[in-house]
């Protein structure tokens, strides 16, 4: 992997996490990652939590920076991985 973009890589770990952890069965791609996965049901309320406590753990994004409905797709919560955390 050392060959992919820094964008790309957050993307592919993104698209890893949400694969494991809410479709098991669907080939990494098939996973569009502009999908609203709130919208096709993906994630509800309960997996919104978790995939926000993942990007905090993994990239130490504050929980309290985010607002929940920025994690509606792969691209987007990548996009807030990538971000610096903002001085306050």
């Amino acid at each position: 992997m050392s060959g992919v973009p820094g964008g790309a890589r957050t993307i592919e770990a993104v698209t890893r996490f949400v694969l494991e952890r809410f479709l098991p069965d669907v080939p990494a791609d098939e996973l569009d990652p502009d999908l609203d996965l709130v919208a096709a049901g993906v994630l509800d309320s309960l997996g919104v939590l978790r995939l926000l406590t993942w990007l905090q753990d993994t990239y130490d994004v504050p929980a309290h920076e985010v607002d929940l409905v920025e994690l509606r797709s792969v691209r987007a919560v990548a996009r807030l991985a990538e971000t610096p955390v903002r001085a306050g």
